[in-house]
Order: structure tokens, then sequence, then C-alpha cells
């Protein structure tokens, strides 16, 4: 008896020792390469279930294309750059903020970076392997490699001649630990809810003394780079007075300040334009000075939804703030570093930190308790709302204004919507939705990241005259610099100047580029074109599938997209699978500080690789979902696809003997379970061909776990008396849909279908190498299919109401009936008695009184009176059952012929014992039952009826 969980590692080891992966590149394809990317993970963590399913549909796509006869190489990749590094190497180190590392080295910091990237390589390996993907992991393209980062400079480069790089000042969320610029995915990746300090501020007019124009804002701390005050030109304005204070607030919002405002009484009311050029005290006067700033201004922006109408504006913290800022000639106030920290110049809160991570609150706490001082607070709340954090070391981001070099996406955008109509997805909501929304709303990108290791941006600029030089490959440094260059990461070529024409020198920029533009180079710089691999790489471009997590429509597939745009015109890929998030049993994240997961090899070991593989493709997760993993549907898919496979393949087994079949050829058919059940296999391959043609993973793998409980549950049950006596139509029929179903079963479970198909005698070394199978619509017979789908409706119904009459399957009955009107073939009667264990099924014209059944559109009818003739038929069923349960017990097979015997004071059970001649020897008694000498002994006491039976065998 064959354990499929068991046998995999012996197929693993074949493969290896056989070089079936190889052999499968290597082989005769004369359909031509399929290129498929592989984006990299890092290998600064473990895998878990999120990189398991990405794994599994990278090898499920690439194994049916080889079988369709393509090539298809699979290069692995690791992602080495980047935060994800740095902050690991930072946490050992205890580094707090970046000038920890410039004080370290950054050669040295960047040589830790270097060590700690593959830390995990070998647990990487390890559940790879064993899950059966299929994966060049011995010679993978690395981020960090020369190689690669050489052709990350080509595409920068070629982006930069195309005009698609420039530099710009701008106001944008830099992440005050990491001191660096961010994304607009990164930024939004990491929205959080938080409480947050809302005030309203009085900012009092020069020009009306105790008039006060109201502001409200959620950032507190930016009060002090304040210059101005934002109106809506046509909002309508009051002027509201009590005593002798006077408040200016937008009419429609005076309601937000029913409290506050409550007994003061409108004396003017009027347009916001009749504001404009109003000037007003600041707040603070640490940078105050006569000129174009601190007056009232009108701004597009400035709504009536929240608030005051008013908007405080500090061009340092804010896109829309800097705009105007430049519009209007306002005064440029910074006063903090990209680390979050005030200043020494502003005194009072010189040395905190805007937005400390442990108390987000405390800084804009201190400014408030300057503003009540001064007699500035108007109001202050709690305000709960979705703020930016640093996507690796959770910090809260802030708006600030620093230079950075961008790529002019915007110039693009409109022919990269265009292209992107070309793209398949799946699932196809994502087009429109969420990558396309995306794409629709995409902004210049920020690649200049203030950090160490990390590819570098490869501009040299003049100190003396500015102008700028680009390099796109390192032989073209080398020519200028006349070095010999080995590594081009920071602390290396930072330290290469040359002379530029005006006499000046040639600096490199200090920032290195985002990682992601290392991901969207990844096609180009995995195969370290254009300077190698030219035409085979061209040959293939665009690939013809990637595929990552949901996560990614915003990331790896819009860089990889925007890059292939900029340099190629063209798509970067043609079809896309998007999987969903795993989650815990109890719908969380999955998290190692939780313990609410279990070690994926844990599942493998207990259930098998094909069993999860199986589990997670019939899941929504491959389907852009998120999912629960829960190990009791694992089980039930391990039972359900594994344990009732391997049962169909012993049976098998079993009766086919020392016979070897190829399983290539059909039997001329004449019985009408075969000729059905072949329908079915070719339906199955003829539906998935179509479904895996449209990358729809679960339309192509669910259809599995259906076909195999019908090929169990219907076709063997029912041909068991068959494979008994050796029927030749019958083994034949079962070999070749067990042979064909070794193919199917190929990309989806790869090592049980090895497995199956090495039971048989094929041409190729493995299913592996062998071609996917054709499906024959000639073998489908729909007369047959639909006339086997009444059979089965009609075995549901009364199966149905056996069970609501408490009637069990093995108690035979008498008559069923079934309207003639049925288009059924008359040989399906005994089909359909044995099956249902029925004595008589009859075709009528009007049904008798029996119990009614309705089936569709027709009725049956069945008779359930139980005969003491048909009791007594159920109580040999039972005990019949009852044997052969310990004979599997007992691990006996079909031509095992032990002595059967029983025990038992029951004369109603010794009657019928003796009446249907049952082959059990004579009553014997329990003690001799249980002291056979010299035999292995199985025994086992049961109630039929209520009354109690020892049964027993005697096995020599």
């Amino acid at each position: 008896m064959v354990d499929f969980k068991e046998k995999e590692i012996e197929i693993l080891n074949f493969w290896k020792k056989k070089k079936i992966f190889q052999k499968s590149i290597e082989k005769s394809s004369k359909k031509g390469d399929y290129l498929f990317y592989d984006g990299p993970p890092f290998a600064s963590g473990t895998p878990h279930y999120g990189h398991l399913v990405g794994g599994i549909v990278k090898d499920v796509i690439p194994r049916f294309w080889t079988m369709q006869g393509h090539r298809v190489e699979r290069k692995w990749g690791w992602d080495c750059h980047g935060l994800p590094i740095e902050n690991i190497v930072e946490k050992e180190l205890g580094s707090q903020k970046k000038k920890d590392i410039e004080k370290l080295g950054i050669a040295k910091f960047n040589e830790l970076c270097r060590s700690k990237v593959l830390t995990y390589v070998d647990e990487w390996e390890k559940i790879v392997n064993r899950l059966g993907r299929w994966v060049d992991m011995d010679k993978p393209y690395r981020t960090m490699d020369l190689d690669f980062m050489e052709s990350v400079w080509w595409v920068f480069k070629e982006l930069y001649d195309k005009e698609l790089i420039y530099e710009d000042y701008r106001s944008m969320y830099v992440c005050p630990r990491c001191e660096t610029t961010l994304s607009q995915f990164e930024v939004a990746e990491g929205y959080k809810d938080i409480k947050d300090l809302a005030v309203t501020v009085k900012f009092e007019l020069k020009d009306e003394a105790q008039t006060y124009i109201l502001s409200w804002t959620t950032t507190p701390w930016t009060l002090i780079g304040n210059t101005a005050l934002a109106i809506g030109e046509d909002i309508t304005y009051l002027k509201l007075a009590k005593d002798n204070f006077q408040y200016i607030i937008a009419k429609e919002l005076r309601k937000n300040y029913e409290k506050e405002l409550e007994d003061f009484k409108v004396v003017e009311e009027f347009r916001g334009k009749d504001l404009i050029g109003k000037e007003y005290k600041p707040l603070f006067d640490y940078f105050y000075e006569k000129g174009n700033g601190w007056k009232i201004v009108s701004a597009n922006f400035v709504t009536i939804e929240d608030g005051t109408g008013v908007v405080h504006i500090a061009p340092a913290f804010g896109e829309d703030d800097m705009n105007l800022g430049k519009e209007k000639g306002l005064p440029f106030i910074q006063h903090l570093g990209m680390d979050g920290y005030i200043i020494p110049k502003v005194k009072e809160f010189k040395g905190l930190h805007v937005k400390p991570k442990k108390n987000v609150q405390a800084t804009d706490v201190a400014i408030i308790k300057y503003l009540v001082k001064k007699g500035l607070l108007f109001s202050k709340e709690q305000y709960k709302h979705s703020y930016p954090h640093c996507w690796r070391c959770n910090s809260p981001l802030i708006n600030y204004a620093t230079s950075s070099y961008f790529v002019a996406i915007t110039k693009i955008k409109k022919r990269a919507i265009e292209l992107a109509q070309n793209i398949n997805w799946f699932p196809q909501h994502i087009k429109e939705g969420r990558f396309g929304k995306w794409l629709e709303g995409s902004r210049d990108w920020s690649i200049s990241r203030q950090r160490f290791w990390a590819s570098v941006i490869p501009i040299w600029k003049c100190n003396k005259c500015k102008k700028e030089k680009v390099f796109g490959s390192v032989s073209e440094l080398e020519k200028v610099s006349k070095e010999k260059i080995k590594d081009i990461h920071k602390h290396i070529v930072d330290k290469i100047t040359f002379q530029c024409k005006c006499k000046g020198t040639m600096i490199r920029v200090p920032d290195v580029l985002d990682t992601w533009f290392d991901s969207g180079s990844m096609p180009y710089a995995q195969k370290h074109y254009p300077f190698e691999n030219k035409e085979k790489f061209e040959n293939n471009f665009p690939a013809e599938f990637i595929a990552e997590g949901i996560d990614q429509t915003r990331a790896w597939f819009y860089y990889l997209h925007m890059i292939a745009v900029g340099i190629k015109d063209s798509l970067a890929y043609k079809n896309v699978i998007v999987n969903g998030m795993v989650l815990a049993e109890d719908g969380k994240k999955m998290s190692k500080s939780l313990d609410n997961f279990s070690d994926p090899m844990e599942m493998v070991d207990k259930y098998g690789a094909d069993a999860l593989r199986i589990y997670l493709l019939i899941s929504p997760v491959v389907a852009a979902e998120n999912f629960s993993f829960v190990e009791k549907d694992m089980k039930s898919t391990y039972r359900r696809f594994t344990v009732i496979l391997q049962n169909i393949f012993n049976f098998y087994e079993m009766f086919k003997g020392d016979d070897i079949l190829s399983g290539e050829e059909l039997p001329k058919l004449d019985n009408v379970l075969d000729k059905w059940i072949v329908s079915e296999l070719n339906i199955l391959i003829k539906n998935i061909d179509n479904s895996m043609k449209e990358y729809n993973l679960l339309k192509s793998t669910r259809p599995l776990i259906g076909f195999i409980d019908i090929l169990s549950t219907w076709y063997i049950r029912r041909s068991r008396d068959r494979f008994k006596v050796r029927d030749q139509e019958a083994l034949q029929t079962l070999s070749f849909i067990l042979k064909q179903l070794s193919k199917v079963l190929a990309p989806f479970a790869p090592l049980t279908g090895e497995i199956i198909y090495k039971s048989f005698e094929s041409k190729k070394e493995s299913v592996h190498l062998d071609k996917w199978p054709e499906y024959k619509e000639e073998l489908i017979d729909n007369n047959i299919l639909e006339e086997m789908k009444i059979v089965r409706q009609i075995v549901e119904a009364v199966h149905a109401l056996r069970s609501k009459n408490g009637i069990k399957v093995r108690q035979p009955l008498s008559i069923l009936e079934i309207e003639d009107k049925v288009k059924l073939n008359k040989k399906y009667k005994v089909l359909l008695a044995a099956e249902l264990n029925i004595e008589e099924v009859k075709f009528v014209k009007k049904l008798s009184n029996y119990k009614l059944i309705e089936v569709n559109n027709f009725k049956v009818a069945l008779d359930i009176t139980l005969t003491i003739e048909l009791k007594e038929k159920g109580v040999v069923r039972e005990l019949v059952r009852f044997i052969n349960s310990l004979r599997k017990e007992a691990g006996l097979n079909s031509l095992d012929n032990p002595i059967e015997t029983y025990n038992t004071s029951s004369k109603y059970l010794k009657n019928i014992i003796k009446n249907n001649k049952i082959e059990l020897i004579k009553n014997t008694s329990a003690q001799d039952i249980e002291e056979y000498e010299g035999y292995l002994k199985f025994s086992k006491e049961v109630k039929i009826n209520k009354e109690k039976i020892i049964l027993g065998l005697k096995i020599n």
C-alpha cells in the first residue's frame, strides 16, 4: 500500500538524482521560450505562508507551459538592498538615528548589511525544495551584485537621456528616524489610525486690535513655520463680536463651535476676497521679518468641509502649502531637520521631536501650552485620523520640503494607461480597479533616498559649474576616473571624483536609489542587459507571466510597468496572477509574537507538500482575496485529495497484479460507466486547459477535487465487482484514466502526479518531461453524461429520503419507481439498484402510493416498507461490512482467505447466519477467539440491531 505523503521524499530524490528539472529546460521545445519573472524576496527573514502561495503559483504556471511545449527558465533572485536590511543592522548595533551610522562609518555599515543579506538562505531553499517547486537557486541573481547594479545604472541613464529624470525641491513625506524620503507607494502602505490633538488658533489682525481670524489644524507643530493664512475667495465669512473680542470664521462652519461662539453676535458678513492682503501678527517671532509674509491669501484648495474655512500655511510642510508659497512669494521657514528635531533657534522648543514615536502628542502639547499662555488658543480637541507611518520602522512620517530626483511619470502616464489595457489580470477586476486607479492617480516618482545600502544614483555633479554627468555603465566611469571598479555601492563610488571641463571637481550626488528602482529594473538586470544576453532578452521581452501579492499592484507591478513604458515604450508583462494575504485562523495577520500560526514545514511533514499546494490553490487566496489558514480545513483537503487518490491508486495496483500497463491506449468501450468516466476525464482536461490559458487557477484546480471524488465514489465503487473478476475493459480504462490524470495533476500536485506516472510503462522518464494531455471531443458522450447526471440526481434524492426516515443504505428496500417520461436508458436500472440497495427498479407511467420524491422536473417513488426478509438481508449486509472492516484492519487483500469466526448468544443472529449461509465457521466460544495459538488474530465485538456478536479472523 503506497502512502503518497511518505513517497514524496522519494520523488524529490529521484528528481535530484536524475536532474529532471534541468532536463525539462534542456528538452526540445518547439514552441520556444516562455519568459517568466520571479520577484525576489529578502532572505533576511524566514518564509511564511504568503511567500508559499506566491511560490506555488509561480511553480504551477511554468510547469503547465513546459508541458505545452515551451522552454521555461526559472531563475531565482534575492532582494538585497534597502531599509529592511539596514534596520536589521541598526537594531543589532543599537542605533537610534542616522547620525549613529555616519559615526560608525558608511563602509563598515554597508559591509555589515552585506553580511546579513543572505542569513536565511538555507531555510528558504529547504521549504522551496520540499514543496516541489522547480527554480534555479544555485545561480540566483542578487540585487547587490555588480552585474545587476550596472544594469540598474543603464536603466537610469536611459530614462535620463529621454528627459524622464529631473531634480526638484518639494514637500514630501519623510521618515524622521530613517531620515529619508519615501515614494507614493511607501507612504500609502503605512497608514494607521492614531489620536492627534487638533487646535483652533487665534491669529490677531495687525490693523484691528483684538480681532482674530480663526484657523484649525491637526498639526500644531507646524504653526512655528506659519507664514500665511489661506481663505476661499467665494466663501462667505462672518465677523462675530462679544465684549471686546471679534472672531472671523466661515459662515457654514460656525456650527462646529456652537459652545464657544454661543453668545457672539454677527457684526459683519462678507466674501473671502475682502480679507485678501490683510496682515496678522505671527504666533511665534523666531523667524519674523518684514516683507511678503504673515498675511491673508486666497487658495482654491480651501473648503468648508471642516475646520474654520481658514487654512494655516507653512510652506516647508505640505505640498499645497509649498506650491502656494512659491505662487505668492511667501517666506520659507524650516524650523526642524529631516530627523524631526526642532532647531536651536526655536528657543522654547529646541531639541523636541515633533512626532516622538512613544508619544506623538508630546510636542503638540508643549506648543498648546505656549499658545494658552499667550492667549492665542481658541479651542482644542482629540482628533482620530489616518496618519502615514514608515512601512519599515513604524515611525510617524512628517511632511518635509527637501530636494529629490524624480522620474517624470506624468510625462508617460497617458501612454502607460494605454499599454496597460493589453495586460491580462487574474482576477480581472484588478485591471480597472486597484491597479488601474493607482495608475490614473500616479504622480512623479521620488527616487532619491538619503540612505546607504542600495544602488546609487549614478550622477556626478560639478562643485563649480553644477553641470551633471550620468553614467550608464561601469566602463564609462572607469574611463573618466582611471580606476578599476569592482563594486559600485555608496561607500566605494563616493570616493571617486574627476575633473570637470570647467576645472571644477565632479562629485557624486550623495543619494542612493529607491529600492523599488532595483525591483522595476529586474527584467534587464537579472540578465545583465544590455551588456550580455542582448539578443535573447530582446526576442523574449515582455514577459508572458508574473505573479505576486495584491500589495504589489502599487509596487512591483507598477514600477515594472512604468520603467518598461519609459525605456521601451512597451509592456513589461502580459499576464498577471494576484494573490491575497494568508491570515491566521483567527483572521488576524500571522505573527510570531502572537504565535497564531503553524510552521509551514510542520504542515508539510504532517499532510504532504501536494496537499498543502492544493489547499492553497483551491482557496480564494489565489484570486486576490484574504484567506484564513485553518488546519482543520487543511486536513479535510488532505483527505479529499491525497487520501482518496492514494486509495484509488492502491485499489488499481491491487487488482492489476503484476501487469505493467502504459495507460496510453483505451480499450473498446462497451460499459456505460467506462464511457462516462472517459467523458468526464476529457471534459476535465478541456476545462483545465482553457482555464489555465486564462490564468484562472481557481477554475483550474477546483475541478480536480470533484473528479477524484466521482472517480472514487461513483466509478470505482460501482465497478468494484468487475475489478474483482479482473474485467480487462475496467482495468484498462482505469489505467488510462490514472495515467492521463497524472499528467493533469503534474502542474498542481507535481509529486503526486509523478508517483502515479511512474507506476506505468512510459517513454518519458518523468511526467514533467511528457506532454500535456489533449482532450478528444469524440470521447465526450454528452448523452451518457446527461443520463448519468440524472441517475446521480435520483441517487442523491433517494439517499436523502432514506436519511430522513432513518433507514441505512445497507438496509435493502424492495421497489423504486421512476416516471417513464424520464429520458433514461433502461440499462441504468441495474446501476441504480446496486447503488441504492433496492431489489427492483421500475419505469412506470403512474407512480404507486409510495414515498414520492421530487427530482428536478420529474418524480420517483420509493417503497420504504421493511419486511422480515428485508430486515434479515440488512443484518447480513452489516455482518459482511464488519468482517470487511476487520480484514482491512488486518491489512488483507481480496486474495487472502482467512478463517472467519463468530460468537454470540443471540438466537436471532445465529438463525440469520445459518439461513443465509454466511462464510463463518460454527459458533465458537469467546475464549477460543481470544486464544488462537500460532496465529495473528483480529477480533471485534459489535452490535447489530441491539444484539451483540464477536467477530474474529484466524490468519495463517
